[in-house]
């Protein structure tokens, strides 16, 4: 026969160890949310580069991450069963502990605690050192996955199955262009300090190489210099010296008919062979063949051309084959790098800031620049100049003195002739 005592102490043995399994078992749940946390935020770039250097738990954790549902439906049953196990046995403690009541404070208390030290301070911890936890973990979690595996499967078949009664099967997800989350994270690291703004605008320019045009930055050929090819070529021999450019088209008959371009290398060399003669130079077989190509070759498509052809100057034409301008290699690395400037360059910035927090902008300037140097988000679709801009805006060529308002931007004409705006003023939105 058992006495008292001896039930007592059993009693208390009993209750001793189901808080402790209580105890365990919080600590299990800590675990695994806080091991959710860590592996779904650790940064993929970071630990491919560590396994690149051999980390092994790197590697385990790049194993883990690439199938995300089976990782997380692993973490979830593993966190559900011990959390409901940790329930239940806080209730059978507290019903012989306070009887009836028993159901709602173990309800109340397990809440709180499964709150506060299962799921809010684990994670919390793991947010803010994702990388050291997930490798810590990795190891648990592996063999975790590999033990769950035919349960989390078996789960896996239900859902995919009454998703499918309830005619929400699977469907394609539009998943992020990586160019589009690599502008996300440089913008994000940008804006909390990380990156600067010369970075972030080279950064950024490298992945629009594809979405920009040389129509948007070639040079107009209005602003083009260009030599006729008939000229005496002494008369085209001191132009080319006079200028600031090394490389100048030359056309016969029609300006938009060119026939070669005329390197200055080129053109020291055939006067050194002909002793300083430059009007006996046969300015022909000076010249190179011109190269043309289409006005929507993006920046990308011509930086590799001009990679393959050896070549940095081209000439830009449109649908129809008229002459629209050039565009050289410098053009291309200047989105990249921002503006490069020599000796010889003449400073033509274009855009000049105001007392009054607007600028006074060249009608030439295009709208690719303004939104590179003042991070704006002028539309660049129907216009690639700020003056073409303002023409399809107001749908007509304005005068001097007409303000008109679009894309959150107030524009007023300063300066036009005849049919170019030459000068216009921007303020842009507060």
């Amino acid at each position: 026969m058992q006495t008292p005592g001896a039930e007592v102490m059993s009693l208390d043995w009993s209750l001793i160890l189901s808080i402790a399994a209580i105890v365990l078992l919080l600590l299990m749940s800590a675990f695994f949310s806080g091991s959710e946390t860590a592996l779904t935020a650790a940064s993929r770039a970071r630990m491919h580069h560590m396994e690149r250097l051999g980390n092994k738990k790197a590697h385990l954790v790049n194993r883990l991450t690439e199938d995300k549902e089976r990782l997380i439906g692993s973490i979830l049953l593993g966190n559900n069963l011990v959390n409901i196990l940790a329930s239940a046995l806080a209730t059978s403690v507290l019903i012989a502990l306070v009887g009836d009541a028993a159901v709602a404070i173990a309800t109340v208390m397990m809440t709180l605690l499964v709150l506060i030290f299962a799921e809010v301070l684990p994670k919390t911890y793991a947010i803010r050192n994702p990388d050291r936890f997930a490798l810590a973990v990795s190891p648990i979690i592996g063999f975790l996955v590999r033990a769950l595996s035919p349960a989390v499967i078996a789960v896996e078949a239900i859902v995919r199955l009454a998703l499918r009664i309830l005619g929400a099967g699977r469907s394609k997800d539009e998943t992020m262009d990586v160019a589009d989350e690599l502008r996300g994270q440089i913008e994000l690291h940008h804006r909390e300090g990380g990156v600067r703004k010369t970075a972030k605008d080279m950064l950024g320019s490298i992945l629009e190489l594809d979405d920009v045009f040389v129509s948007e930055i070639m040079m107009h050929r209005r602003r083009v210099k260009t030599l006729n090819i008939d000229e005496p070529a002494e008369a085209i021999v001191g132009a080319a010296l006079d200028s600031n450019f090394t490389r100048i088209p030359l056309w016969r008959d029609d300006q938009e008919n060119i026939v070669g371009v005329l390197h200055a290398k080129d053109l020291a060399r055939a006067l050194a062979r002909n002793n300083g003669e430059a009007a006996t130079l046969d300015i022909n077989a000076v010249a190179r063949e011109p190269w043309f190509v289409p006005e929507t070759t993006s920046l990308r498509e011509q930086l590799n051309a001009f990679r393959r052809r050896r070549a940095h100057f081209a000439l830009v034409v449109d649908e129809y084959g008229a002459l629209k301008g050039i565009v050289t290699l410098e053009d291309i690395l200047e989105e990249i790098v921002g503006d490069i400037s020599d000796e010889h360059d003449a400073v033509t910035a274009g855009v000049r800031p105001l007392p009054d927090g607007s600028y006074e902008v060249e009608g030439s300037v295009t709208i690719h620049e303004l939104n590179r140097r003042f991070d704006w988000n002028l539309p660049a679709e129907e216009a690639s100049t700020i003056a073409g801009l303002v023409i399809s805006g107001a749908h007509c060529l304005p005068d001097i003195g007409h303000v008109f308002r679009f894309h959150d931007f107030t524009f007023e004409i300063l300066e036009r002739r005849r049919h170019r705006i030459n000068r216009l003023k921007i303020t842009p939105p507060e």
